[in-house]
């Protein structure tokens, strides 16, 4: 259950990130509902984190937590934001994966 908990608390802080990235292009009051957004994904994906971390070691659990934000905000960069998608950046989000699914292999 815990790394279920982990999991949703990593696409809540893509969440966060992509509010973050539109209240930035936003005007006037969609800025506040996006900022809004942010507030509560970042409360809730910071909630389900320390839930986690009740079960998973810190180390681990904050490792994937970040790797699963870092990854959907570059996907989320790329199709929603327009960013590029080049080889050696798609390549390291590739290795990113493969590290989390490491960690949850290793870990106990």
């Amino acid at each position: 259950m815990s790394w279920i908990l982990l999991i949703i608390a990593g696409l809540f802080e893509v969440g966060f990130a992509a509010c973050l990235g539109k209240a930035k292009e936003a005007t006037g009051m969609n800025s506040i509902y996006w900022y809004a957004g942010f507030i509560v994904c970042l409360t809730i994906s910071m909630a389900l984190l320390v839930k986690a971390t009740k079960e998973l070691p810190i180390g681990t659990a904050y490792a994937v937590w970040t790797g699963i934000g870092a990854v959907g905000t570059v996907l989320v960069g790329i199709f929603i934001f327009k960013e590029p998608a080049d080889f050696w950046r798609v390549f390291f989000i590739a290795t990113l994966i493969a590290s989390i699914i490491g960690l949850k292999v290793v870990s106990h």
